[in-house]
């Protein structure tokens, strides 16, 4: 099994990326992933990246709405950008957001806009080897106006876009609140899951924390055949690498 760490999410307001790629190094994990490119120094990242050795198994492409068609040329471009260094950093894993229903574009019409955007830009995707995997999440306590939150909803969506290189983020903390019945939605759609996220719930704390018994949940996602990478997406109030040792000790397979 393949894991890496989030800087941007569990090193929030303690360090830099540049001074959590180094943590993370130190805590004996050999990959990261981070949310937003945009608003970072990309070449530090990438020069820190190659000293330490570390693989970037993701990152998100720009936050810009896809249930907007006017906002479609845009997200292409950025799109472009993202792919350019993704290709640099050997990442082959980009995450892209559903968006948010509003009065002025309602489900119909923004899901009819997703599938639209994303079959344009699947033929890139699949050009240059990246991944691109479309996150779900949870309406209950984080995101109430989303456009996606269940499972069995991401993998018909996926599947009306039609392309091998577009697939889902799994998330396993944001599936627990959702649905829960996570291995059983887990393995019975591998082939569709193109990487995972993982919290503790409640509270989007470590995984040694909370409900999920995260390592049956880890020796199910081994035994369905996945290769790809676990992201370790939580949030802490303590300093980060105690925890990130005791999880890698203790939960990781």
């Amino acid at each position: 099994m393949k894991y890496s760490v989030c800087t941007d999410a569990v090193f929030m307001g303690k360090s830099d990326i540049i001074s959590a790629m180094e943590q993370v190094k130190r805590c004996g994990y050999d990959a990261v992933e981070f949310w937003t490119w945009w608003d970072k120094d990309m070449e530090a990242v990438i020069e820190k990246q190659q000293k330490l050795g570390l693989e970037v198994a993701a990152f998100c492409a720009e936050f810009i709405e896809p249930g907007d068609e006017k906002n479609h040329a845009a997200y292409e471009a950025s799109l472009e950008k993202a792919v350019g260094y993704a290709k640099r950093m050997s990442c082959k894993t980009l995450i892209a957001q559903a968006g948010w229903v509003t009065d002025e574009i309602p489900f119909v019409k923004h899901r009819k806009n997703i599938i639209k955007l994303f079959r344009r830009v699947a033929p890139m995707a699949e050009q240059e080897g990246i991944t691109l995997v479309i996150e779900p999440l949870n309406k209950l306590v984080n995101h109430p106006t989303y456009h996606l939150s269940s499972s069995w909803d991401a993998f018909g969506l996926v599947g009306e876009i039609g392309s091998p290189n577009v697939k889902i983020l799994f998330d396993i903390y944001h599936q627990q609140i959702t649905e829960g019945n996570l291995i059983s939605n887990i393995t019975e759609h591998i082939d569709r899951i193109g990487h995972f996220h993982a919290a503790g719930n409640p509270g989007r704390t470590e995984i040694t924390k909370g409900e999920i018994c995260y390592r049956n949940v880890f020796t199910a996602i081994k035994e369905a055949g996945y290769e790809g990478y676990i992201g370790l997406e939580y949030m802490t109030q303590e300093d980060p690498c105690p925890g990130l040792v005791e999880i890698r000790e203790r939960t990781l397979i």
